[in-house]
């Protein structure tokens, strides 16, 4: 459990103040959130991914360490977990993705990571977890928000299964030196549904299990992966603002 958790202050869901959280973390001076953040309109310069759309799901996502095409389904305009974990045709470095999920509806004997159990991947191998932890009080390193076995949230700020779910993710991609030894480890700042649950938080290594090889940069532009897990989650509106120094042209 994270040592310094604290209970968070609502904040903005803009450029600006998410970008300075990404790079200096939030302080007591973030402004109050906006109240509806759900189907957030994806900003200038945004790269969209994914809007309810068969042919977008087919032009900007392949199924994962291959060149097919994912075998997730579209429902209700939103794409279904089936067939695989799917990730980004496009590499990213440092940026701002909005994601919204909805969790289904888990059986009274599930529990735990049988319960709505999927992820966001950043970087390839630094996952987000996506479960159904409504209700917890004190969650940990492996439930709704964390940095997967490494950083809990700072607040269970989940909705009940079936409810759509938002995740505004700030990830500030390691950097490396010319012998691709990191010298700067991976950080994160997570909002979920306008509450701030990770603040700038370090990410050291893979939480995914994966051995780096020798030759392997992890400070490179690399796709956003999200996770089959057997469970039917959906996901939906999905865009990525590149930020400094991958993009900021528009900034």
């Amino acid at each position: 459990m994270n040592s310094a958790k604290m209970r968070p202050a609502l904040v903005g869901i803009a450029a600006v103040s998410l970008a300075v959280a990404a790079f200096g973390g939030v302080g007591k001076s973030a402004p109050r959130a906006e109240k509806k953040i759900e189907g957030a309109q994806a900003p200038k310069g945004a790269h969209v991914l994914f809007t309810g759309k068969e042919e977008e799901l087919r032009a900007n996502w392949v199924k994962y360490g291959s060149e097919e095409p994912p075998g997730w389904k579209i429902v209700d305009g939103a794409m279904e977990v089936h067939g695989g974990d799917i990730a980004t045709k496009e590499n990213f470095g440092d940026y701002w993705l909005h994601i919204e999920f909805r969790e289904p509806e888990s059986r009274p004997e599930e529990h735990g990571q049988e319960r709505g159990n999927s992820g966001v991947f950043l970087g390839r191998h630094y996952e987000i977890q996506v479960l159904d932890s409504y209700g917890i009080a004190d969650p940990g390193r492996g439930d709704c928000g964390a940095v997967y076995n490494q950083a809990a949230p700072l607040v269970n700020a989940c909705k009940p299964p079936l409810q759509w779910q938002t995740y505004d993710i700030i990830y500030r991609a390691p950097r490396a030196d010319e012998n691709h030894k990191i010298t700067e480890h991976a950080r994160v700042t997570v909002f979920q549904n306008g509450q701030l649950i990770q603040n700038n938080q370090e990410i050291v290594g893979p939480t995914d299990g994966h051995e780096p090889g020798p030759d392997e940069d992890f400070s490179q532009p690399a796709p956003i992966r999200l996770q089959d897990h057997g469970h039917p989650l959906r996901y939906r509106n999905i865009w990525v603002l590149p930020l400094p120094p991958h993009g900021a042209e528009h900034y």
